[in-house]
């Protein structure tokens, strides 16, 4: 899948194409319902798939303050879209000047003039414009004049009546519910990145750990976890802690996994780690003796659990 960072330099045989236009932040079972329709449409018509979203995420510009939210950071999101059938996508640089066009110079700047679009696909609540001014009725009424059709997916519903949303995932990893996140979702939630050297502390104790840091990511309920870890396409079950470290002490939230019936070198290595149950939240033990005691008790509960 080609990754286009400038609508002016898109390829002429990706302009008329079919267009899911959105942030998807989650690719949610909601958001692939969108991307799922304007798949359709290409096949259907013999157009390529093209996929618009926006970096970064809209929401980070108006409260830059505000606490990491992120379901799916942009490399994420790009495995994914490709796994959908995209023939590319379309990342848009969200600044201010994105922010200040009009609905209709979107329109007609982005979706006519540089991307010739055929079809576009939203969800039935995305809006675009300064002040969130053009939503979907707004395209589909300018749709016909602009030379392009225009398809609004209703929210969708999980089979027991939940709607799929990026807000209530959120809100079930912040309670410390992955299952339901992850039903929501459609896969489980995972935290992608570098190992990082530690301070070993754990090698120490008998149960080393992969070490990762959540910049950008939403921090889910601090607490232990069993997980599935990917390293190099291989899965393997651990336990992991998120959080602080009460008992030893930092500053930065991290996710330290140890990865069961494993004892390779991966500092350095990109590894993917899936929440999957929510053992017991965080706490401070009386010392690193009764901090192993419970390391190795949630140990067999993660593999119990697995």
């Amino acid at each position: 899948m080609l990754l286009v960072r400038d609508a002016a330099t898109l390829p002429e045989d990706l302009t008329g194409a079919s267009v899911a236009l959105g942030n998807f932040d989650g690719v949610h079972l909601g958001h692939q319902s969108v991307i799922g329709r304007a798949r359709s449409f290409a096949e259907a018509g013999g157009l390529k798939l093209l996929l618009v979203t926006f970096e970064p995420h809209p929401r980070a510009l108006f409260t830059a303050d505000a606490e990491p939210f992120r379901l799916t950071p942009m490399r994420i999101k790009l495995e994914l879209f490709e796994a959908l059938g995209a023939a590319a996508t379309l990342c848009l640089r969200f600044d201010r000047d994105l922010a200040s066009m009009s609905a209709d110079q979107f329109i007609d700047d982005l979706l006519v003039g540089a991307l010739r679009a055929r079809h576009v696909v939203v969800g039935h609540d995305f809006c675009f414009g300064t002040k969130r001014s053009g939503n979907a009725a707004h395209l589909i009424a300018r749709g016909p004049g602009a030379g392009f059709t225009v398809e609004a997916v209703e929210a969708q519903v999980a089979p027991d009546g939940e709607p799929y949303s990026s807000t209530r995932i959120r809100d079930y990893l912040r309670a410390g519910e992955p299952e339901r996140a992850g039903y929501l979702l459609g896969r489980p939630f995972r935290v992608e990145g570098h190992v990082q050297h530690g301070d070993k502390r754990g090698r120490l104790l008998g149960f080393p750990t992969a070490n990762l840091t959540l910049d950008g990511y939403l921090v889910p309920r601090k607490g232990v976890y069993a997980v599935s870890v990917t390293i190099a396409g291989k899965s393997y079950g651990g336990v992991a802690n998120l959080g602080l470290r009460p008992t030893i002490g930092t500053d930065d939230v991290r996710l330290e996994t140890h990865i069961f019936d494993f004892d390779g070198d991966i500092y350095g290595a990109q590894i993917a780690v899936d929440l999957l149950h929510f053992i017991r939240a965080e706490q401070k033990f009386d010392g690193l003796d009764a901090l192993k005691a419970q390391i190795a008790a949630d140990s067999a509960e993660a593999r119990r659990l697995l």
